[in-house]
């Protein structure tokens, strides 16, 4: 959970309730701190505390930073800033949606927050999107305090369906030209580190796509030293399913870290960045702050350390042998 600081290093803890001890009158400063891992806390100035909250499967704050804008915090990790969200969903959602020859049905695991929906509902080829999201408490908070998204939840080609991903997925019959995997981080007693492993995708997910479609999903912290948290085995998992598995990834500010993403299919990856410049500009309205094709060239020119680390990585990611990242869910602290 993260922490709301005040300045003269009295603190306090915002819980699922709502509910912050009392800290006195005088404020001089106000600070959130998350804990990234055991000896490594980030933190930055707010401005105030917009909302706090408890949904069936996680803890929610909406906080109002002063380097980063709003920032929505789900189970103590800042899962997306005002200023720097593009970055995220501008990686996660274009290279896909621009790889395949002809996206026309989108199925977003998770994206309550909008702004996955609202990317791809830039691209004139898309027909249909199906945004499913087990919590509807998160889905409708930032329905309600996210304006910025507010366009794409009322587009009509969107189908919001609240359930599990996976039961979603079984339940229906059409097939998908790109399925996109915008969840929550793996963390211990999370509602979705099961939609990380070998057997998801192999048994769900690609069966779900159409001949030439394309997976994607966001895969954890991949910095130089994060990296082998989950990015390297998500990374490897995907390789036991698919032919072929681009790993890419992005500084973002306000995680403090490189991030990760990991775009797979049975079909090869071939467009170059020239390429990719001629398909954002034929099918995409408006233009992308963040990506083109020299930016993906990039994003999937991995160091040497990483590209080495993945490469060489045998862990498989299944249910009874998952890794996490640091921190703990809620179903974890209501079983502690």
């Amino acid at each position: 959970m993260g922490d709301i600081s005040i300045s003269d290093s009295l603190s306090v803890n915002i819980n699922g309730n709502g509910h912050a001890a009392h800290v006195g009158s005088q404020r001089k400063s106000c600070w959130y701190e998350e804990e990234i891992e055991e000896n490594l806390r980030w933190c930055f100035a707010l401005k105030s505390i917009l909302h706090t909250g408890a949904s069936q499967y996680q803890d929610i704050q909406l906080l109002d930073t002063k380097p980063f804008g709003k920032a929505l915090v789900i189970d103590g990790k800042l899962q997306s800033a005002e200023i720097d969200e593009f970055i995220y969903h501008e990686s996660l959602v274009h290279p896909p949606l621009l790889n395949h020859l002809n996206p026309k049905t989108i199925f977003i695991m998770g994206g309550g927050e909008g702004s996955t929906a609202r990317e791809i509902l830039r691209h004139w080829t898309v027909e249909k999107v199906i945004m499913c999201d087990i919590d509807e408490e998160v889905v409708d908070f930032c329905k309600s305090h996210l304006l910025v998204n507010k366009e794409a939840f009322y587009d009509p080609r969107l189908e919001l369906v609240i359930n599990d991903a996976r039961a979603e997925l079984e339940r229906r019959d059409e097939l998908y030209d790109v399925i996109i995997g915008d969840l929550a981080d793996p963390i211990e007693g999370g509602p979705c580190y099961q939609l990380y492993t070998k057997s998801f995708y192999e048994i769900i997910v690609k069966p779900k796509l159409k001949e030439g479609g394309i997976f994607v999903t966001q895969a954890g912290p991949a910095g130089i030293f994060s990296h082998t948290e989950v990015f390297s085995c998500i990374y490897n998992t995907l390789r036991q399913v698919f032919k072929y598995v681009v790993p890419y990834s992005a500084h973002i500010p306000s995680y403090a870290d490189t991030w990760g993403w990991a775009m797979a299919s049975d079909s090869p990856f071939t467009l170059s960045a020239d390429e990719l410049d001629i398909r954002i500009k034929q099918r995409i309205a408006g233009e992308n702050r963040y990506l083109d094709g020299k930016t993906f060239t990039s994003s999937s020119t991995l160091s040497k350390a990483v590209r080495k680390s993945l490469y060489s990585e045998t862990h498989v990611y299944t249910e009874g042998n998952a890794r996490f990242i640091y921190g703990h869910g809620t179903a974890y602290k209501q079983q502690n």
